[in-house]
């Protein structure tokens, strides 16, 4: 499988080790060795990969947003450490019940350096950050960094229950009365997004970042609004939940005739690289639109956040990590 280069790796270790709670475990990853010198610098919304160990016995990645809720300027230029929180996903192939269950304080990690795919904008209206679950992660960093730099930040966080809900207390400490808290048990309906969207103004800027579900919710509020793109940015914590509903299709290349079955628990993407052929990819969630295949025949079913409308009309274009056929096989250009 082509994902996409590694560049440079390093080799921390594991400093601390606490659980916020039962789901969600902190790493803090320092030098190994006891080296004092800084790692490499970061931004407000950016991740690590940290390789795992998969339930099977393979290794891979999984990508963490670096957790920084120092308000000082220039706090994560040059720091000495790394905080990450790992929210176990039980349904998942093993890589974050590795990270809670088999790695302790003192082992080491492989880690790739720092990469940010979910900045912050500059602007002048209020930065509106919208949080669900372990999604708070980035955005704790975006709001450290807006109160070191003296903007105007809100920060919405949902969830089931406060005692479920990562970073809370610090949180509350950086953010006050500008942090808004929406707990389920606690609540007579689901947190009001009309009523939120509602009161931005024409130059605020809304980071969501949480379940598929809040955000296909904030995008339906959003294109109803007609606001114009870029005024909402996302990062979905996991991968699209498989759907149920999936059925089997055939993908047909185009340069041999080869016909391959994607079953209802693959993506085209894993049949692809599967049988060779070597497809680029990044997120695996439909958000970079790296792994986009050219489709010469048959009805898409794009479940991306690349594309535009138009371009979905026109289903010239997939992606093969998330999206799959309404019906019939799909003819791709390969």
């Amino acid at each position: 499988m082509s994902k996409i280069a590694l560049g440079p790796q390093l080799t921390l270790q594991i400093a601390e080790a606490r659980f916020l709670n039962p789901s969600v475990r902190c790493l803090l990853l320092r030098p190994a060795n006891h080296n004092s010198s800084s790692l490499p610098g970061f931004t407000a919304g950016a991740h690590i990969g940290i390789q795992v160990r998969l339930a099977n016995g393979d290794k891979d990645w999984r990508q963490y947003s670096l957790i920084n809720l120092n308000p000082l300027p220039d706090a994560t230029s040059q720091p000495v450490e790394y905080l990450v929180a790992i929210r176990l996903e039980s349904e998942g192939r093993g890589g974050s019940r590795y990270l809670h269950e088999q790695v302790k304080v003192g082992d080491y990690l492989k880690v790739k350096l720092p990469r940010n795919d979910f900045p912050l904008a500059p602007g002048s209206g209020r930065i509106v950050l919208l949080a669900g679950g372990i999604g708070v992660t980035p955005l704790a960093s975006m709001a450290a960094h807006c109160v070191s730099e003296g903007r105007h930040v809100t920060m919405h966080y949902a969830g089931r229950q406060r005692t479920s809900m990562a970073l809370l207390p610090e949180l509350q400490s950086l953010l006050g009365e500008n942090l808004h808290v929406h707990a389920d048990d606690e609540s007579a309906g689901p947190l009001d997004l009309n009523g939120l969207l509602d009161r931005c103004g024409p130059l605020d800027q809304v980071y969501v970042c949480g379940p598929q579900s809040l955000l296909d919710a904030v995008l339906a509020q959003v294109q109803a609004r007609q606001w114009e793109p870029g005024r909402v940015r996302f990062e979905l914590f996991a991968a699209p939940a498989s759907s149920e509903n999936n059925c089997s299709f055939d993908v047909v290349l185009s340069s041999s005739g080869q016909r391959l079955t994607v079953p209802p628990n693959k993506t085209v993407l894993a049949v692809l690289n599967e049988a060779g052929c070597d497809v680029m990819f990044d997120c695996e969630r439909g958000e970079c639109g790296v792994c986009a295949v050219e489709v010469l025949e048959g009805v898409v079913d794009h479940r991306d956040y690349v594309l535009s409308e138009l371009e979905r009309l026109h289903g010239r274009v997939m992606h093969a990590c998330v999206s799959r056929s309404k019906g019939g096989p799909l003819v791709l250009k390969m």
